[in-house]
């Protein structure tokens, strides 16, 4: 059997990775790819973004599943588009994948079925958000309600950077029609932590846990990213069940069931960004896809097995998941994004990459790569490369993704040297170190 995956980054060049280890599948496409999984083995590329086009190819093929990878085809209505066609395809339908594409609806929607989050509120007006803000504490939290790429959140710490971030947005429309409307909402306390489940309507399987770096420099400085790095598992939320528990019976299901019943439910994969805090897991935001950089660490930290593509299968053909599927997290993962110069307001290309020979144990997932004719990779995009260690223990892999990550070599690289730093922490603090 053959697979298409949709997009052209980090974590579809995972994603082919992970897929074509799978023993089942015959062939893994991805459209339109980008330079490394052109060099993944059993990985071809075909350079198509279309969505119609997309359909023609995978029936055409044949394709037997299509797994889509980035939120704004999902948000296009491409799963609704494959479905029309009688294809199957691996996401949510354009009314589901609101719970992502929309800020707005998912606020209101969390509010209206009492699913832990914040307290918000939305604005389209300029001087009813300035009003807004001037009466809540800081720091607070302003957010596009629309796809801004992982961009559209501003921590403010202070009313004057609350207050810029509205102008921002609503006035000088940096984010386009992404930002014409926006959320102010409280901030949250405590760590955060990505849960992410396959979903077939009703019952959920979870992945591995993982922890996401948004800021671009060490110790969360500066600007919010796409994702600087992360790691898996997250030892606060895997070895502690209560936890797990309290997210899938206060979030989860109660998200599945009131999709169902508004008459859009949810199938594919759910991300969870959740807020532990002091009152329990919080939903930071709902994500309909995999994470970018998230699944770079969380597939590489799971057994390799054909179990991730029987699982896309059964729910993809609209099948019930078996109540004793799980996936094993046989390893840890740490992944470290290299970005371009100038990443993220604007990113300069065009540097020669130098890669030294690659290290047992690491992983290279290209997301901003371009082949020359002359066979030279140059970087084309703000998140060059995502560096992937993987070891029996954090610390191992953590190394190895940090050391391989200095001996990549393009001009102007920007990485961060303290992905996974809260677990450094945690493991300190239980050492006494």
């Amino acid at each position: 059997m053959n697979v298409l995956i949709v997009g052209g980054g980090g974590r579809e060049h995972a994603l082919a990775w992970k897929l074509a280890s799978s023993k089942r599948l015959a062939k893994v496409f991805v459209a339109p790819g980008n330079a490394g999984t052109a060099l993944e083995p059993g990985v071809t590329n075909v350079d198509l973004t279309d969505v119609a086009a997309l359909v023609e190819f995978a029936a055409s093929a044949p394709v037997a599943i299509t797994v889509v990878g980035p939120e704004a085809p999902l948000a296009a209505g491409i799963v609704d588009a494959f479905r029309a066609a009688d294809l199957r395809i691996f996401g949510p339908t354009r009314a589901a994948a609101q719970l992502e594409s929309s800020k707005d609806f998912a606020k209101t929607f969390m509010s209206r079925h009492r699913i832990p989050t914040a307290a918000f509120q939305t604005f389209t007006e300029p001087a009813a958000a300035h009003a807004y803000i001037d009466g809540r504490a800081m720091p607070i939290v302003v957010k596009a309600d629309g796809l801004a790429a992982g961009k559209g959140v501003v921590v403010a710490a202070t009313r004057e950077e609350a207050h810029t971030a509205i102008e921002q947005m609503l006035v000088a429309r940096t984010l386009g029609i992404a930002g014409a409307r926006i959320l102010v909402e409280d901030f949250l306390e405590g760590e955060e932590a990505s849960f992410i489940v396959m979903v077939d309507g009703r019952d959920v399987l979870p992945l591995a846990s993982s922890q996401d770096h948004k800021r671009l420099g060490d110790a969360d400085c500066g600007p919010n990213t796409g994702g600087m790095g992360a790691y898996s598992p997250v030892s606060l939320v895997d070895q502690n069940p209560g936890i797990i528990d309290e997210i899938v019976d206060r979030i989860i299901r109660p998200t599945l069931s009131a999709m169902r019943a508004n008459g859009t439910p949810f199938t594919g994969l759910l991300y969870v960004g959740a807020m532990l805090t002091a009152d329990g897991p919080k939903v930071v935001e709902f994500n309909c896809r995999f994470g970018d950089p998230e699944t770079q660490a969380v597939l590489p930290a799971m057994s390799l097995e054909d179990s991730m593509a029987d699982a896309m299968f059964t729910i993809a053909r609209g099948d019930k998941l078996s109540g004793d599927s799980q996936f094993a997290v046989s390893r840890a993962a740490v992944t470290t994004v290299l970005a371009a110069p100038g990443y993220p307001e604007a990113p300069r290309v065009g540097a020669v990459i130098a890669f030294p020979p690659l290290a047992r144990d690491v992983l290279v997932f290209h997301a901003g790569t371009k082949q020359r004719a002359d066979g030279s990779l140059v970087t084309a995009g703000g998140r060059v490369l995502a560096v992937t260690g993987v070891g029996a223990t954090f610390d191992e892999a953590q190394s190895r993704s940090q050391k391989f990550a200095r001996e990549i070599e393009f001009e102007g690289k920007q990485f961060r040297a303290d992905i996974g730093w809260r677990e450094l922490e945690r493991r300190a603090g239980a050492t006494g170190d």
